[in-house]
């Protein structure tokens, strides 16, 4: 005689509904069947769930719609200029003023190199306008593209060095470089761009910069004036300060000048430049006096001292060490050079 059979229950379903056939019994083997399609299927969902975490989502159509919002952000700021104005005042007070740094450039294996590097630098600058101007006949379209992309307010504009100024086999150094575009940026700022308030600083493309430099700067009525490192044969060149004035200059290279700076060592009130429409660079100054041409026609009252009285080195005169293009060069004249339509 076998085991007794279990006593049968009723199905796991819930009530009926009135009028509905009363439930039917089944056995213990039934409901343990059930409960194990239960199981499998909670297990199944379960595993589908962990192999889609870590999978990258398809974030195309957003990344593809952050791109378009950012390029007519950046076509916007082209059609004016660049200009992206002052950030609004916090507290009902006074915007920032505003620093134009006016960088002249020209073409070379590392320009679009130091441009992306300055750039960089300057998008961490807030309320500041970037005017580039090109040493060239027309504007290039890779210092256009760069600005495009730079997130940085900007201004493009191009003179081209006259030939009488640059002939053939003339060291870089005997003529003053970025004369004439340093003049454009500073027509443009009097008559076509600039308002009425802010600084105006001369940045070359091949220096370094804390970021700390424009925050000393900003505050200048006049002219200030900081140290720069490396530049003159000199560890650092430097205004000397007492009392809070500068009563000279610690520098090695023609000391006799009536500005020993450096173009990176200095900024000048926008106010002051519009009140003196003759202040220029010559182009036409001896080496190493092209800043004491411009300041001499600007500085009637005391040099302000900045960056802990002239004794902190926020700018560095660096400068890109020129390619070794030989193999280049090599294999240009075997025609095997290297892809010219790609930008370097």
């Amino acid at each position: 005689m076998g085991p007794p059979e279990a006593p049968p229950r009723l199905c796991p379903p819930g009530a009926a509904p009135p009028g509905a056939a009363p439930p039917r019994l089944c056995h213990a083997g039934e409901a343990q069947n059930v409960f194990l399609v239960y199981f499998a299927v909670s297990l199944l969902g379960l595993l589908c769930a962990l192999l889609q975490l870590g999978q990258p989502c398809d974030c195309s159509q957003q990344l593809q719609a952050e791109r378009r919002r950012d390029r007519d952000r950046l076509l916007a700021e082209q059609r004016n200029g660049g200009a992206r104005g002052e950030p609004p005042a916090q507290g009902g007070g006074q915007a920032l003023p505003t620093i134009y740094v006016v960088t002249p450039t020209y073409a070379r294996p590392v320009q679009k190199a130091e441009l992306v590097r300055l750039s960089q630098t300057l998008l961490h600058v807030r309320a500041l306008h970037w005017v580039v101007v090109e040493d060239a006949a027309a504007p290039t379209a890779l210092v256009a593209r760069l600005l495009a992309g730079s997130g940085v307010p900007f201004t493009h504009l191009h003179v081209e060095t006259p030939e009488s100024r640059r002939r053939p086999g003339d060291p870089p150094w005997l003529h003053p470089r970025g004369a004439e575009q340093r003049n454009r940026a500073l027509r443009w700022l009097r008559h076509e761009g600039a308002g009425d308030r802010g600084v105006v600083y001369f940045a070359d493309d091949d220096n370094t910069y804390s970021l700390r430099l424009f925050d000393e700067m900003r505050s200048t009525r006049g002219v200030s004036v900081w140290p720069v490192g490396l530049v003159g044969g000199l560890r650092f060149e430097r205004p000397l300060v007492a009392g809070g004035r500068v009563v000279g200059f610690h520098t090695g290279w023609k000391p006799e000048r009536p500005f020993p700076l450096d173009m990176a060592g200095f900024a000048v009130a926008l106010p002051l430049l519009l009140a003196r429409p003759e202040a220029r660079f010559d182009p036409r100054a001896e080496r190493g006096y092209l800043e004491s041409s411009l300041l001499g026609a600007l500085v009637s009252a005391q040099l302000e001292p900045k960056a802990g009285n002239c004794t902190q080195v926020l700018v560095w005169h660096t400068r890109t060490e020129k390619p070794k293009l030989r193999q280049e060069e090599q294999l240009q004249r075997e025609g095997r050079g290297s892809d010219p339509h790609i930008e370097v």
